[in-house]
């Protein structure tokens, strides 16, 4: 299982990604799943992965590759996120007409998910949901965040707290919180934690940060909000029966 959260708001955009993945023979290794697209000055393209890693693990490697070729569409010719977010889908569909067909047999299938986000210059930041059917959605202002993977314990927290109006230090924070839930509540989802604030039209990435595990700030920011949630508690007068 995995956890990830991008958020679309009037001044940027987060993103962060868990750590952990059930990889078979070896259970809850450790592979990041941000990956990160940058050409300072030029554009940002960050790509949260969640599902079967080796699925993932190939689209990535995809469009890595075609980046090494500059005569074929890649992520770093393209023009704009609707055509990144294209490029992606083609990946994802190239991956499972290879290796769906074997995966069925198993009785697993081909299972890969993606969350795209970032700017490319001369248009505003985007932010895109790829299901496994390549497929996909773009935020709007009504549903300014997306999330995949081990959604159900984290979505609350972010539904109370972010709009598009939230500052990106806000943001940031929130979706930490919901990490720290999901956590509580899955042994699936773990650290470390990469996590990436993209400051609009700065067309850098200048923010970024990885939380292993024990990290003080992370912890101490767990604590704060447990502390808060039992103000509720001790503070409301007592039911009437």
């Amino acid at each position: 299982m995995t956890y990830c959260v991008g958020v679309m708001l009037e001044n940027g955009l987060v993103f962060a990604s868990d750590s952990r993945t059930n990889a078979g023979i070896d259970n809850f290794a450790s592979f990041c799943k941000m990956s990160l697209f940058e050409r300072g000055g030029d554009r940002v393209i960050v790509l949260l992965s969640s599902g079967n890693l080796g699925g993932t693990q190939a689209v990535i490697s995809i469009l890595r590759q075609n980046g090494k070729h500059p005569d074929c569409p890649n992520l770093w010719n393209t023009e704009s996120m609707f055509d990144a977010a294209l490029l992606v889908s083609d990946a994802m569909r190239l991956v499972d007409k290879r290796d769906g067909e074997h995966l069925t047999k198993d009785n697993t299938g081909f299972y890969a998910s993606f969350i795209l986000g970032g700017q490319i210059r001369g248009e505003p930041p985007r932010l895109f949901r790829l299901y496994a059917e390549g497929n996909f959605i773009e935020a709007e202002d009504q549903t300014p965040y997306f999330q995949t993977g081990e959604t159900k314990y984290g979505k609350p927290i972010i539904d109370w707290v972010i709009t598009r109006s939230t500052s990106l230090n806000d943001a940031a924070k929130c979706v930490l919180v919901s990490f720290e839930s999901t956590m509580r509540s899955n042994l699936s989802v773990g650290m470390p934690i990469d996590l990436i604030c993209y400051k609009l039209d700065s067309l850098a990435v200048t923010m970024r940060r990885r939380f292993e595990p024990g990290d003080v700030y992370f912890t101490t920011l767990g604590k704060k909000w447990i502390a808060g949630t039992r103000e509720v508690f001790t503070q409301l007068p007592a039911l009437e029966w």
